[in-house]
């Protein structure tokens, strides 16, 4: 069979709110059992249940007996089809919280994502406990543009109550007419009120890879992994070159709350900056399913010092990346641990009928780690505020997350590379740092110290973002009630 490598954010819908981060081989070919005319006898697995034909028999038996009951006596009609495909998802999302079935339009929305155009809000969203949680909005997005976070819950559209709805029919509500108003009621953490965002939906075409030149320090942002990216990544690199004059001092790469995707582009970002050695590898149930990917690059920046951004929403092919840059010590890590999405997904595709996506591997980073359910530690741990209660919401929170085996489970050795300037770095903003903007980088408490720190790598003048701010006010001293006479 031939695979198509790829990582994505989950079942990819086509408005651009997918299920969470997930990692998938793409199976172009018809799986082996659609092929054969009946069954094939699971027993021969070593690892497979021994269970008799007689008990599976049985249980099918089951299963058809509460299909016609429910059939005949639910409490309005409902057809075959709709019952077949519930049962289908049980039985998939019952294993872990990134295998599923798609329908055959969700599996033409998921191909249509990895092409970097689609249509819709700009939302990464999971199904978390019968509320809907967003995972990312997506840069340039309406959603993004709206100023919808990470962790927020969506609980109305357009003032009806979705809380408790799945995914599919809340995504559905949110599809529309390009154009199309709509409005979204948001829960966040610590906001005492919903907050209401009124948006527009809008043909996306995704801006995968931003970049921007600070004085002589180059930054590029990767928001997602998809067919365009390691071009992007390598001309945006040599624009920067060219308005820095010929020469960068250092790069910050910015992988927060990127959710993931194609796993050659992971690949292929992470050789832009490796020469060799191994980027990542996946553990199979069965050994000749199991692989390793290797770098074929040629380091485009000469070895230049490089930070990389991360935090909770960092997933996926973005925590390949970064556990391979770690793991070569080719850049230091700044920012909050990530998602801690370390499984593989396999797409068989069901002609006609959509698809299967089903955990087949665990993947592992250059060392041997696996970060699944624990993800990756910073090499320099900062905040983005001094409110920011973190990712509340990881992978090893997820319902029948898959548990972490066969890898090395230690953090990543201790860094001896770094500068002085790394032990000095506060963890969290001061309290009179600006509040966070997305459009305003010098609010970004995070990025200012990773270019403090990468020109401190390049032995050039690193000025302190604090020392800029204006000297906190004194608080007024209270005044005292002279005590009265009596």
């Amino acid at each position: 069979m031939k695979f198509r490598k790829g990582l994505l954010p989950g079942a990819i819908l086509l408005i651009g709110v997918a299920t969470g981060p997930a990692i998938l081989h793409l199976n172009e070919a018809v799986p082996a059992f659609l092929a054969s005319p009946a069954f094939a006898d699971s027993s021969t697995t070593p690892e497979a249940p021994q269970d008799s034909h007689a008990e599976t028999y049985r249980l099918l038996t089951l299963f058809g007996s509460i299909f016609d009951l429910v059939r005949a006596n639910y409490v309005e009609p409902v057809s075959d089809r709709d019952l077949i495909t519930n049962a289908l998802n049980g039985m998939l999302s019952g294993l872990d919280p990134h295998s599923s079935y798609m329908t055959e339009k969700q599996y033409a929305d998921m191909r249509v994502q990895t092409t970097g155009k689609f249509g819709g809000l700009g939302l990464e969203v999971q199904g978390l406990q019968g509320h809907i949680r967003v995972v990312s909005p997506i840069d340039g997005t309406p959603a993004w543009k709206a100023g919808i976070k990470p962790g927020d819950y969506i609980v109305a559209i357009d003032g009806h109550n979705i809380d408790g709805s799945p995914l599919n029919d809340a995504v559905e509500k949110m599809r529309g007419k390009p154009g199309s108003e709509i409005t979204l009621t948001i829960i966040r953490e610590k906001e005492p009120k919903p907050l209401i965002k009124k948006m527009k939906r809008e043909i996306i075409h995704i801006e995968v890879v931003k970049s921007a030149l600070y004085g002589k320090t180059g930054y590029i942002r990767i928001s997602q992994f998809d067919e365009e990216t390691s071009a992007q990544l390598r001309k945006a690199y040599a624009q920067l070159v060219k308005e820095a004059g010929g020469k960068l001092d250092g790069l910050v790469l910015d992988l927060r709350n990127n959710p993931g995707g194609l796993l050659d582009q992971a690949v292929d970002v992470s050789s832009a900056f490796i020469k060799s050695g191994e980027i990542v590898s996946t553990r199979a149930r069965h050994p000749k399913d199991s692989r390793r990917w290797d770098a074929q690059g040629d380091d485009m920046t000469g070895n230049m010092p490089i930070v990389v951004l991360i935090n909770g929403g960092t997933a996926s092919a973005a925590e390949i990346v970064s556990g391979a840059l770690q793991d070569h010590q080719r850049a230091v890590i700044l920012g909050t641990k990530s998602f801690g999405k370390g499984s593989v997904q396999t797409v068989m595709p069901i002609p006609g009928n959509g698809a299967v996506r089903l955990t087949t591997a665990r993947y592992y980073t250059p060392s041997g780690r696996s970060i699944q359910g624990l993800g990756i530690t910073p090499d320099v741990e900062v905040r983005e505020s001094r409110e920011d209660p973190g990712f509340s919401i990881r992978e090893a929170d997820l319902a029948h997350y898959i548990s972490n085996k066969g890898g090395n489970k230690t953090n990543a050795a201790a860094r001896t590379d770094l500068p002085p300037l790394a032990k000095n770095i506060p963890d969290q903003p001061p309290e009179n740092w600006p509040e966070f903007s997305y459009d305003k980088p010098k609010t970004d408490f995070q990025l200012q110290e990773a270019l403090r720190l990468v020109r401190s790598m390049a032995g050039v003048a690193a000025p302190d973002p604090v020392a800029e701010l204006p000297p906190v006010k004194a608080a007024p001293a209270e005044k005292k009630t002279p005590a009265a006479v009596h």
